[in-house]
């Protein structure tokens, strides 16, 4: 689990919605998890002031939802969202697969790893681990951009496709596939065979698209039933 390490008051902020950025990501905030400034102010050893402007930020990147009187809940995403972050993702990684020739090898060995990571988290079925690692191998893909400000803005995108992510039934069967897929990309980046990982990467994109809308659209109307269904037992009770 992702930890608050002592630095200046000033930073501290940045530095709680960083962990809790973290732990979304690595999966242990799932969608509607209550965050509750007591409780989380105590752990991360700050102030309850400090965790509420975090949790501001986290609002405003879309992670987390907060209502009067309820408190804030890690979000649960909508398929406008889903495909909202589709679109930014064809943008970002089409465009570094075209820039790999001018990226420097450290980062083309770092985007190595993390498919190395995932294979590897695969072989044990540790699929929380399976998806962070594949989320991380896209962040490196991203990376190859070169751009600080880009990063930024992916590591908010990771965050919220983790999110989308979270309402599969079954972990295990939705992540395993895309590993082989991701060390594919890879591969071909590494080769120099752009086009071929830009068109594998295309199909990719389009296919995990699909699939996340079809979970989190099927998601929603089991929730909505539920919510209908409550309320109408409540009212035959009146």
């Amino acid at each position: 689990m992702s930890t608050l390490n002592s630095a200046a008051s000033a930073g501290r902020p940045v530095l709680v919605t960083d962990v809790l950025r973290e732990r979304i990501v690595e999966g242990e905030l799932p969608p509607g998890t209550p965050l509750r400034d007591v409780a989380l102010s105590a752990e991360l050893g700050v102030s309850r002031n400090t965790l509420r402007e975090a949790l501001r930020t986290l609002h405003d990147e879309g992670l987390v939802v907060q209502q009067l009187h309820k408190g804030t809940a890690v979000k649960t995403l909508s398929a406008e969202d889903v495909t909202d972050i589709y679109v930014a993702r064809r943008t970002l990684e089409l465009s570094a697969v075209d820039a790999s020739p001018l990226a420097p090898e450290p980062l083309l060995d770092a985007m190595e790893a993390k498919v190395a990571a995932a294979e590897l988290a695969v072989d044990v079925e540790a699929w929380d681990k399976v998806g962070t690692a594949s989320l991380r191998f896209h962040q490196s893909l991203v990376a190859l951009l070169g751009s600080a400000r880009l990063d930024g803005f992916f590591r908010v995108t990771i965050a919220q496709l983790r999110l989308a992510f979270a309402v599969m039934a079954d972990q295990g069967a939705f992540q395993a596939p895309w590993v082989a897929r991701d060390r594919e990309i890879c591969d071909l980046i590494r080769g120099g065979r752009r086009s071929s990982a830009t068109a594998a990467l295309r199909v990719y994109l389009d296919d995990s698209e699909r699939t996340v809308l079809d979970a989190v659209r099927a998601s929603s109307r089991t929730a909505n039933s539920r919510t209908n269904g409550a309320t109408s037992a409540v009212k035959g009770k009146r």
